[in-house]
């Protein structure tokens, strides 16, 4: 059933209780009277909560009327008044919030909190073209994707109709700090100007939380090592004192690889439910009572497809019930999604079973040499088994006749592994007392042993099978070729409004490529006009005395375009590139010939990296995918965006190599359909690092010149913005100063017209 069209009983009920748009709204000096966004009140006492289900079902819509005109809002309404129509001509729109004097522009008018809201509103015709285009998806219950680039406003964009529409609504984003933006800026704008009685919640994965039964255990056990991880111990316990979420973001001193944290937190793998003696001041469990009474639940998309993928095998969900879904930074959902509909195992996976199986008896005083005997077997015997993978770095095919003929090679070692699980698991089931905690880790043991059996020993067609090692990780996986049946049957079919949007979807000017792969047959779709001005804000520089990528002489060329490029933008750079080689290779080729403080990623943390560059005059950073979106500096630190060639997905990748294949086999074209649009949308994306704000100027540089050579340039050219263009470093250093203009320049068009 599609949900939505046929509400859930708990959205038919929001309706009876949903909000109102408050049209004859008067804002003093200081704050809103009342708020935007009213809740209405209910006052059919007489009528039976079915009855009041029933009736909410049938209209299947939220109905708006100004707050002085719902005789529902008064103290002393008539019993019947909740069931009077509403004024259709009454309903206010969209633009009577985000247009010219529009709520907004009032709200700016009368002053708000400037730790809230960290710039002045203003009219934006994108944001309400936005803002009218989701409103109608939620009112006319159909799916919608908006591409719109930074600037727009999109997050009230979508806010304020998903708040409008009286129904519960996930909010799934791609990165930590639009969830923060989301949770510290945008919905306490809303609650204090709009909507005072909104509730919000934010879910996160359960290992981000601390679990109290930990806690108490090791504070009475001597399992912490050296004086480092029992300063940190002393602070985490003073701290779980006072937070009222238990989410480890609050712990700035504790680094993102903390051991100890991995000792603490609430994955599921160690939780024992409503059995847990701390069960009730729980942490995860307070955040799923603040998600059952949120009108809009924040999560990543993460969370948003690990849920998904439960409910899929019918092993529950995370979430509470929902009916809408809104995914900002949707150009991301295809990679998750293939991440939580696929399967994968680790030698870290066995690891942290023998160590939380060794703790756990341990802690219940039941660390028999003979149990402990079993776990260290089990670490003996994945560290022997994983080690017969081949020892070079990278992802590698791991196809259907190499797997059978690795088992045909090592059957010992991996029958003695899968013998070690079982071991453990009958040597649980044989004691007398079965502890909660000892009953989840032989769950954890069988299904550790279903997955390494799938891995092996399956050959499901559309799963592509391949093995990473990755430093002293080596990780088996199954990732599926095309996600799009999976998420037609299970989001675009099952809930009747989802909300797409990104400021990169369109290949081309279109949304066919993004449809296929997310597998979207029925929705709205949208690409709205820029913010910004970009021929005046932004030159593209397309060297034209270049050698090809692939040519021997490349990256000295390259390196010495990189070097000009530097000594006129007075660094404040980002260098980007597709591969750690080609970036370690160019680092060491620049380094030493600009007076620029010079980063490299992988030399410290991201965040740690990023936070360095905004604080140091004149930096330069080398970096590689991770720092291709996702990442904000506005303002002039960040004044130049090199890129040293289009970023294509490496081939040989083995979910790349299958998807092409899949594609190849199907009769289609799967560089036209696949390996072009999918890097048209990575170098829209690595593109967008420069300009972040209306005052914002920068260059963007690309150095290969199969952008200006081969067909599928044009390709290319018409998805970007219409920057100016120019194929001369004097046009650059024109540009870069500051009383030049791109007019000045006479510069082309990025864009074809």
């Amino acid at each position: 059933m599609r949900h939505g069209v046929s509400w859930r009983r708990e959205d038919a009920a929001r309706a009876e209780e949903g909000y109102a748009i408050v049209t004859g709204l008067f804002i003093s000096a200081g704050e809103s009277k009342g708020g935007f966004l009213a809740k209405r009140i209910s006052n059919s006492a007489g009528e039976s909560p079915v009855a009041r289900i029933n009736r909410a079902a049938k209209t299947a819509q939220r109905e708006y009327v100004p707050l002085e005109d719902d005789p529902t809002a008064a103290g002393n309404a008539p019993e019947d008044a909740a069931d009077a129509p509403a004024n259709e001509s009454a309903k206010p729109s969209m633009r009577e919030v985000f247009g010219p004097g529009g709520f907004l522009e009032k709200c700016m008018v009368a002053g708000f909190d400037r730790s809230t809201v960290s710039s002045d509103y203003e009219y934006r015709p994108a944001q309400l073209e936005m803002a009218e285009l989701v409103h109608d998806a939620f009112e006319s219950h159909h799916h919608a994707i908006v591409e719109a680039g930074t600037g727009t406003g999109k997050t009230l964009a979508y806010l304020l109709p998903a708040i409008c529409s009286g129904r519960r609504v996930v909010i799934s984003t791609a990165t930590k700090s639009l969830q923060e933006q989301l949770y510290q800026k945008d919905i306490p704008f809303l609650q204090k100007h709009f909507a005072p009685n909104l509730k919000v919640a934010v879910m996160k994965g359960r290992a981000n939380f601390l679990c109290i039964s930990k806690l108490n255990q090791m504070s009475d056990q001597g399992l912490l090592k050296g004086m480092e991880e029992l300063d940190a111990f002393r602070q985490i316990k003073d701290w779980s004192r006072l937070t009222e979420t238990g989410d480890r973001a609050e712990l700035t001193f504790l680094p993102d690889d903390s051991e100890l944290w991995g000792k603490l937190d609430a994955r599921r793998d160690t939780c024992t439910g409503k059995n847990c003696p701390s069960f009730n001041p729980c942490f995860v469990t307070g955040m799923h009572q603040r998600a059952q009474e949120a009108d809009l639940i924040i999560v990543n998309h993460h969370l948003f497809f690990a849920d998904l993928a439960l409910k899929q095998d019918d092993f529950g969900s995370i979430l509470p019930e929902y009916s809408a879904v809104v995914f900002d930074e949707a150009h991301e959902m295809e990679d998750v999604a293939s991440d939580y509909f696929g399967r994968q195992i680790s030698n870290f996976r066995f690891e942290e079973l023998a160590r939380d199986a060794d703790q756990t008896l341990r802690l219940l005083h039941l660390g028999t040499p003979s149990l402990l005997r079993k776990t260290q077997r089990i670490r003996e015997r994945s560290r022997g088994f994983f080690e017969l993978f081949p020892p070079r770095d990278g992802r590698f095919s791991f196809l259907r006749n190499e797997r059978e003929a690795f088992l045909e090679q090592n059957r010992e070692a991996y029958d003695a592994l899968v013998t070690s699980l079982k071991s453990m698991e009958t040597e649980f089931a044989a004691l007398t007392a079965k502890p909660e905690e000892l009953t989840r880790i032989a769950r954890r043991s069988f299904e550790l042993r279903q997955e390494l059996s799938f891995l092996l020993e399956s050959n499901e067609r559309n799963f592509v099978y391949w093995y990473e090692r990755r430093n002293k990780g080596v990780f088996l996986t199954a990732t599926p070729i095309d996600v799009s049946q999976i998420l037609r049957e299970r989001l675009f079919e099952q809930f009747d409004t989802v909300i797409l949007t990104s400021a990169t979807l369109t290949v081309g000017g279109r949304f066919d490529y993004i449809r296929q792969r997310l597998g979207i047959d029925h929705a709205k779709d949208r690409a709205l006009p820029p913010e910004f001005d970009y021929p005046k804000q932004a030159l593209l520089y397309l060297p034209r005395k270049m050698p090809d990528v692939r040519d021997a002489g490349f990256p000295a060329k390259a390196a010495d375009e990189i070097v000009q490029l530097l000594e006129l933008t007075r660094g404040r750079a980002f260098c980007l590139f597709t591969s750690y080689s080609q970036m370690n290779d160019l680092f060491e080729r620049v380094r030493s010939r600009v007076s620029f403080p010079v980063m490299l990623q992988g030399t410290a943390p991201r965040s740690v990296l990023l936070e360095r560059f905004k604080n140091t005059e004149a930096a330069v950073l080398f970096a590689t995918a991770s720092f291709w979106q996702g990442v904000d500096v506005p303002g002039e630190q960040l004044s130049c965006v090199i890129v040293d060639r289009l970023p294509f997905a490496v081939p040989s990748d083995p979910i790349v190599a299958a998807r092409v294949r899949a594609l190849q086999e199907d009769g289609r074209n799967p560089f036209a359909e696949f390996q072009v649009p999918q890097a048209v949308l990575s170098l829209k994306q690595g593109f967008g690092r420069l300009i972040r704000a209306k005052t914002d100027r920068g260059v963007l540089a690309l150095l290969d010149t199969r952008l200006q050579r081969m067909p599928y340039g044009k390709i290319f050219l018409e998805s970007l913005p219409r920057y100016g263009m120019t194929h001369e470093l004097t046009d650059v250093a024109h540009f870069l100063d500051a009383n030049g203009t791109s007019g000045r320049l006479g510069a082309k068009s990025a864009s074809p017209s």
